[in-house]
């Protein structure tokens, strides 16, 4: 990868912040976007800017195209055979809950389990809690360890003959742990349950295959891969698709209405009700392009080489403590520390008057916070435009905090999942 090149593709690193060279490394909440995603994105509204899917004039049968070859361009990212089975929405949150109430409402009947992680984001764990309470259903966890991992027997002991659906995180937003993915999803179907995966943290740095995968539903976020905010992505399987019952009502979810009835239009479109996200939808197509062109090999390669200096960085204070798995084959480009006696808003100030954009609190990951015994963290999160640079900020940042505070070793105090 030739770093310095893509960073010039990336005006905003050229900002100031408080006078400092701006070190971005929140990337685990939203991506910065190349010239070529901005550059779409103007181009639609100048040229092309009209209605989709409705329109006979060449401006909307422009603009249809476009969000159509996107559409079969993100089905391609995920190796999925038919473009048919990629429902716009307008984040992934959206999409999780798409699949609980048109999926949820409709097959799950009280008595049913849906399993989940404690390591779940809120958007995980709050669309079940709503359904589960609805249908009378019960909402079940698998215990997150101390490390951050999970241990895939507790996943196992945690499926019974009444778990319906398991849904779970590809990648933790907040600890950066990369869970085995394809053998949890194996232990779902082989309990019999439907498996979704949020795959927010992971499909802007690993490839997704979901026929070697084998799960059902699939969600992940545009704007977290280099593409526009607005734009979520569901894949789902099919069949489970076709049975589902529409998720809103309106223009362009119908085949026919009349005042008595209606009946729906088929997918993708049945989940894609009014006037839909069209000009980032159509933007996201040369984030896809920019992303297979670097490569996801290369930049997950990148990106934890930088996250394990990061690491060193950090765990050479000793006032430091890091949470997530010890083991390297078990993290990515994520890293989530704490200073001893710093509440983490005090630490992402700090950094900040370097320069350093980092994330701090509880990462909509509530529970496994309280599991750790900690009421959140600061996090550094790396991406394909991170360099050497921004690891000589991190570390300047962390002297200068410590040295400000006067966090030293002798105040540190160990926290339960600390490594």
């Amino acid at each position: 990868m030739n770093v310095a090149k893509i960073r010039e593709d990336f005006p905003i690193l050229k900002r100031l912040v408080r006078g400092k060279p701006l070190a971005y490394l929140d990337n685990a909440a939203t991506s910065q976007k190349p010239r070529q995603v901005i550059a779409a994105l103007v181009d639609f509204y100048e040229n092309h800017n009209a209605n989709v899917h409705r329109g006979v004039h060449t401006l909307s049968e422009e603009s249809t195209a476009m969000v159509e070859a996107v559409r079969a361009k993100t089905a391609a990212f995920l190796k999925a055979p038919k473009p048919e089975t990629i429902i716009f929405t307008r984040n992934a949150t959206e999409s999780i809950n798409l699949v609980a109430h048109a999926w949820g409402r409709k097959f799950l009947k009280a008595g049913d389990e849906i399993v989940a992680t404690e390591m779940e984001h809120h958007s995980n764990i709050v669309p079940w809690q709503l359904l589960a309470e609805e249908k009378g259903a019960a909402l079940r966890f698998v215990p997150v360890e101390l490390d951050g991992t999970l241990d895939l027997d507790k996943v196992k002991a945690a499926m019974t003959p009444k778990t319906k659906l398991f849904t779970f995180t590809a990648l933790s937003n907040a600890l950066g742990t990369v869970n085995p993915v394809p053998e949890m999803i194996r232990i779902g179907k082989s309990a019999g349950a439907a498996v979704l995966v949020d795959a927010c943290q992971w499909a802007p740095h690993r490839p997704i295959d979901v026929g070697a995968w084998g799960a059902d539903f699939i969600v992940f976020s545009a704007h977290k891969m280099l593409g526009p905010t607005g734009i979520g992505v569901l894949w789902g399987r099919e069949e489970l698709l076709e049975d589902m019952n529409p998720f809103l009502g309106g223009g362009d979810m119908i085949q026919h209405v009349t005042l008595e009835k209606s009946t729906w239009n088929a997918i993708p479109y049945k989940f894609e009700a009014g006037t839909p996200n069209f000009a980032d939808a159509a933007a996201f197509g040369p984030a896809l392009d920019y992303l297979n062109a670097v490569g996801l090999g290369a930049m997950r390669e990148h990106e934890e080489a930088l996250a394990a200096k990061a690491v060193a960085i950090l765990e050479a204070e000793s006032s430091v403590r890091v949470l997530g798995p010890k083991d390297p084959a078990k993290r990515s480009g994520v890293v989530s520390f704490n200073l001893a006696g710093l509440h983490p808003h005090d630490v992402g100030t700090a950094f900040d008057l370097e320069g350093v954009a980092v994330r701090v609190g509880h990462h909509c990951c509530q529970p496994l916070m309280h599991k750790l015994q900690c009421g959140g963290t600061a996090r550094a999160s790396f991406y394909l435009y991170n360099d050497e640079s921004d690891l000589e900020a991190l570390a300047r940042a962390l002297q200068r905090t410590v040295e400000f505070f006067g966090a030293r070793s002798s105040k540190a105090r160990p926290q339960a999942g600390a490594r």
